[in-house]
């Protein structure tokens, strides 16, 4: 399976029941809200999920990639380079400089993050037993 013919758009209400059974890192009623806020890009190959995008706005201004996820069977096939190529040129397209995103530190979505120009400018500890978490920016040329 390849990323060859995969189309990407932004979700809609149509997609709300999808997206709901497979992204359980969000509550019902804030993906509602991401999706009416235009936030959410869904990833489809032969009218089948292959994975989703959702941002919000750090500090009110600056995109954050909050959720980037590809199902099982499309990972390694740059499904997730190119949703996350179609975020950082939708953000360009609307004149933001930057983005961020997060990832804890023992994941190894930092390096997939860092092969794509992001670089790591902060972190922290959230508590308990949970790794390091690496805050992520890029500067969108």
């Amino acid at each position: 399976m390849t990323g060859k013919n995969m189309i990407i758009e932004v979700a809609d209400f149509s997609h709300l029941q999808s997206l709901q059974k497979m992204d359980k890192h969000i509550r019902p009623a804030e993906l509602e809200n991401s999706i009416r806020l235009k936030r959410v890009f869904i990833a489809t190959q032969d009218s089948q999920p292959v994975g989703w995008l959702r941002y919000n706005l750090f500090w009110d201004n600056t995109p954050f990639l909050n959720m980037l996820y590809i199902l099982e069977p499309y990972r390694g096939t740059g499904c997730g380079k190119k949703l996350l190529a179609y975020w950082e040129n939708k953000m360009k397209s609307e004149n933001f400089k930057v983005v961020m995103t997060s990832t804890a530190a023992d994941e190894y979505a930092q390096h997939f993050y860092t092969k794509l120009g992001f670089s790591a400018v902060g972190g922290f500890l959230p508590g308990g037993n949970e790794p390091y978490e690496l805050i992520l920016m890029k500067t969108l040329a």
